[in-house]
């Protein structure tokens, strides 16, 4: 009986210690807000000090996590997709390898990988989530997404990263009935599966917004913004979003009650005001110059930055009422992300740049060229304790900072 009951007591303790670890996310958890403070306010005239490039890790567009000391990033290397660790002077330690990632249109790694304590979870291009030991690259348990349920994947593959909370993992593999699910993250069964509207998926990383007494998941499938019960996968409301090509790629934004979507293709942003229960949205403005297809936005002290993708401008909006408060095409549109009121702009011709968060005018303060690295500058950079990690291609940049 002693025996027993320490087993249980073991296992008990153990599985609440998994559940109760803080997962890496998808632009730190905070929509690209990094929490660096003391940070360089120009750079040096050639930009940022290199402090050390990892070449060779393989193909892909996401961005690097920090976990247990290290880095891991997902890759491609032909056609299979690995697990890159690298400590943090960029020497490599280990690789392992997923399964088949998506080698077709823009060939490489899509998804960013999320870690939780000696948990690593990958979603791949192609559909399947991966769960392993983190440091071992031991498989604990896989499903291929896609072809178990009734989802359907997209043109550019999956590109979303997954969402940790707690013991659940969400994701919107796209099916009719299997639009949305939440899956138990120790042993990859489902938890719940909503139909939503049955629209496919549209690229984008899931939000989950804590409402205190109500979790709610907050997404963009191809035509429309959904939320929904995090506990339970009931639908609660839709808000119709259509673009040319069905790409949403952006995660969703919350702050001070509304709700924050941005797309591409045509489409603009759109902000929605959040019931107090979390049961309904309304919509509150509707600013189609601000369009970014896939480089993020930031929210900062009551404004909205980020860059067009039809409008190739860097904007600022008043995020109460959506008015436009600059723009600039100093930089090439790109990727977004901020910390100790700076704007780091990485853009799509590889230009790297440092601007004030200033919704009076566009402050350029420093600039920079990528010049390492491979394909499209397309993965959104990372700030860590007081360094910038640029990822491109089958190269990943450590700049100095602070």
């Amino acid at each position: 009986m002693k025996v027993i009951l320490i087993a249980f007591l073991i296992t008990l303790f153990s599985t609440t210690g998994a559940l109760s670890q803080k997962p890496t996310a998808w632009r730190g958890g905070t929509n690209g807000n990094y929490p660096d403070k003391g940070l360089l306010k120009t750079w040096p005239q050639n930009g940022p000090d290199i402090l050390w490039v990892a070449e060779g890790i393989g193909e892909g567009f996401s961005s690097p996590v920090f976990a247990n000391g290290k880095i891991f990033v997902s890759t491609m290397i032909d056609t299979t997709g690995f697990i890159v660790i690298l400590d943090l002077k960029g020497k490599e330690l280990k690789r392992y390898s997923y399964g088949t990632e998506f080698f077709e249109s823009y060939p490489g790694a899509r998804s960013t990988p999320v870690i939780v304590g000696d948990w690593l979870y990958i979603y791949s291009g192609r559909g399947t989530i991966y769960a392993f030991d983190a440091e071992k690259g031991t498989l604990r348990w896989k499903r291929d997404l896609i072809k178990e349920t009734d989802g359907e994947n997209i043109k550019w593959g999956v590109t979303e990263t997954l969402v940790v909370d707690g013991d659940k993992i969400y994701c919107s593999p796209g099916g009719k009935k299997f639009n949305i699910v939440a899956l138990n993250r120790l042993d990859g069964t489902f938890v719940w599966n909503s139909p939503g509207v049955g629209d496919l998926s549209a690229y984008c990383t899931p939000l989950l917004i804590d409402l205190g007494n109500k979790k709610i998941l907050v997404t963009m499938m191809a035509s429309h913004i959904l939320g929904v019960d995090a506990s339970t996968g009931k639908t609660l409301w839709s808000y119709e979003q259509p673009n040319q090509w069905s790409v949403h790629a952006n995660t969703p934004i919350y702050a001070n009650g509304m709700i924050f979507c941005t797309s591409g293709y045509g489409q603009g942003t759109v902000a929605l005001n959040l019931s107090s229960d979390g049961n309904s949205v309304s919509k509150a403005w509707f600013n189609p110059k601000f369009d970014s297809r896939m480089g993020g936005a930031v929210y900062i002290d009551g404004y909205l930055y980020s860059s067009g993708d039809k409008n190739r401008e860097w904007q600022c909006l008043d995020a109460k009422t959506g008015t436009e408060k600059w723009a600039s095409t100093e930089i090439g549109k790109g990727d977004i992300i901020s910390a100790d009121g700076l704007l780091f702009l990485y853009s799509e011709k590889g230009e790297l740049a440092l601007a004030e968060a200033n919704p009076n005018s566009f402050k350029l303060l420093s600039q920079a060229k990528v010049e390492k690295g491979t394909a499209q500058h397309w993965a959104h950079p990372v700030i860590n304790d007081g360094t910038l990690y640029v990822r491109h291609g089958n190269a990943l940049i450590a700049y100095k900072i602070k």
